[in-house]
């Protein structure tokens, strides 16, 4: 009797253990790659996904940095690496060249949509900034250049799906609308009226459905969303119907939990198939500081409905049935070691930049930011060079020799964000260097969807002012964005320091509090800067950037 009790109770144990676990744990035993989340710990926010062949190929969100919409390459769903930007800057005007106040933080480009038709890629993207939806195509997505065509109206987080000849998109913030565009992609099909298909309850919902993802899948039309339900994390929900234009009046949450020890629930993301025919998904997950992260579950079919993670629960690693090859490559290294005045991938620059106010190739090993304009601050100067941060915790390292700075010039590293922290060589009237670290909290200026103010300077904090009696010297920002055992300080946290030989380092006290503010709607960046507040003319040389996980 004894063994028949045992029994049942391992049997009863097994069925607990739900098909997900028992799907992962096979894949695992077949030597696959296991993503573990975040996939990269760096802001990769609002990614859309597509396979063309064996290849994977993710866009993401950049806002107003320069090049924009970053195209990332995988073999295996977890390695990804910069090969392409769509666009070098979205226009011209007085908002991307940081004139007359005007900037684009917390807009540019939002949210972009990535299909492969016939040969041809397209990336469809809002830029709020302009009231403008883009259209971008090419036949080479890693190398090739973008055909660009503007439709003169705004698609709020919209999502293209290619069908029989025909271009569907699906758009909205609350209410989600379609309506058909040309075939090309080029405008909005001549009679074509938008039509609303479903509306998020207004009630209990912090965040109604947006962010859509617009599939045929099946028997069903698909449209992925993300909320935020009153009481519960943020959540990936799907609506679908047998007819594209609906009714779509059933839904389902197909992801609702949280991970990595934080409150904030990972979703707005695509579906994605393997060539071997399993099913992932890729949502991001708001983890504070360092921006918004990609992780990865699987997806199950059941009854017609893709349930991600275990049974709607994220899971902290996915095993992916597919062999593990590739590289990371999201964030790098840079001794600025060029032949060409070009600069690696992973550069972006804050709004456009002014390109004959930069080089690698003037100095050799070293990059130089010349001032070309007088301005008050670190962020209304332009030529501004920026990396994403990477978490848990990182430190970001440059040596500047500030020997052909000018009065009045600025320059050093910054922790990037509306909240920031600069240290660097700041050159007074006289000719004198001194070394300056500051905190800097301006006013809030603005939020979701609202056009920021120019940054005001108070209140400012003064933590560092050193008479230098040389040109050189090293500088560094320590973050903490997630604290690892041994930490004493709290999550997102970033420090100063310095060193004049660079092997004793002075560290300020006072530390920046980072926070994910709407305002720039971006992770923390480091940033290279150079500007002048009395004239023109000057240049400071940065002999390396060294970026590293500690």
């Amino acid at each position: 009797m004894r063994t028949f009790k045992i029994c049942i109770l391992v049997m009863l144990g097994v069925l607990s253990t739900s098909f997900t676990q028992v799907a992962q744990a096979k894949k695992a035993a077949a030597g696959t790659v296991t993503g573990v989340n975040p996939l990269t710990y760096t802001d990769i926010p609002d990614p859309d996904v597509i396979r063309v062949d064996d290849t994977y190929y993710m866009v993401s969100t950049t806002m107003y940095f320069c090049p924009g919409a970053p195209i990332m390459k995988s073999k295996d769903l977890v390695h990804w690496e910069i090969v392409n930007y769509v666009y070098d800057c979205l226009n011209d005007d007085d908002i991307y060249n940081l004139r007359n106040g005007r900037n684009a933080y917390g807009k540019g480009q939002w949210a972009a949509s990535l299909r492969y038709q016939d040969g041809i890629f397209y990336c469809l993207f809002i830029a709020n900034d302009q009231a403008k939806t883009y259209v971008y195509k090419t036949t080479d997505i890693e190398n090739g250049k973008w055909e660009r065509n503007v439709i003169d109206r705004p698609f709020h987080d919209a999502s293209m799906l290619f069908e029989d000849g025909h271009l569907y998109l699906v758009w909205g913030n609350g209410e989600i609308y379609m309506i058909e565009l040309k075939p090309d992609g080029t405008g909005i099909l001549p009679g074509s009226e938008e039509k609303l298909l479903f509306e998020c309850p207004r009630q209990g919902y912090g965040l109604r459905a947006e962010g859509s993802h617009f599939y045929h899948i099946g028997d069903y039309y698909y449209v992925l969303t993300i909320d935020w339900p009153s009481g519960a994390p943020r959540t990936a929900e799907i609506w679908r119907s047998k007819n594209i234009w609906g009714p779509y009046d059933e839904h389902k949450i197909v992801l609702q939990g949280t991970i990595g020890g934080r409150g904030d629930g990972c979703a707005q993301g695509p579906l994605v198939q393997t060539q071997n025919g399993d099913w992932y998904t890729i949502q991001f997950q708001d983890h504070g500081g360092v921006g918004r992260l990609s992780t990865i579950q699987p997806v199950e079919w059941v009854d017609g409905w893709p349930i991600m993670g275990d049974n709607t629960k994220p899971l902290e690693e996915c095993v992916i049935n597919l062999p593990a090859q590739g590289k990371d490559y999201v964030w790098a290294n840079d001794e600025f070691k060029y032949k060409k005045n070009e600069l690696q991938l992973v550069w972006q620059w804050n709004h456009k930049p002014d390109n004959s106010l930069w080089s690698v190739t003037e100095r050799k090993g070293w990059l130089r930011l010349k001032s070309g304009y007088v301005v008050d601050n670190v962020m209304t100067a332009r030529n501004t060079l920026t990396q994403r941060c990477v978490g848990p915790r990182s430190t970001s390292e440059v040596l500047l020799d500030a020997s052909g700075m000018k009065p009045g010039d600025r320059a050093g590293i910054v922790a990037f964000q509306n909240n920031y922290l600069t240290i660097g060589v700041e050159v007074a009237d006289n000719g004198s260097k001194e070394l300056v670290g500051q905190i800097v909290r301006p006013v809030r200026r603005g939020g979701y969807g609202r056009q920021p103010q120019a940054a005001p300077q108070s209140p400012v904090n003064e933590v560092v002012r050193v008479p230098m009696t040389g040109n050189k010297v090293y500088l560094k920002i320590r973050y903490v964005f997630t604290p690892q055992e041994g930490d004493t300080c709290g999550p997102d946290k970033a420090f100063m320091s310095y060193s004049f030989d660079g092997k004793n380092w002075t560290e300020a006290e006072q530390s920046l509090q980072m926070s994910f503010d709407l305002s720039y709607f971006t992770g923390y960046r480091t940033g290279l800067y150079n500007y002048s507040t009395k004239q023109i003319g000057g240049y400071a040389d940065f002999d390396y950037f060294r970026q590293s996980v500690y």
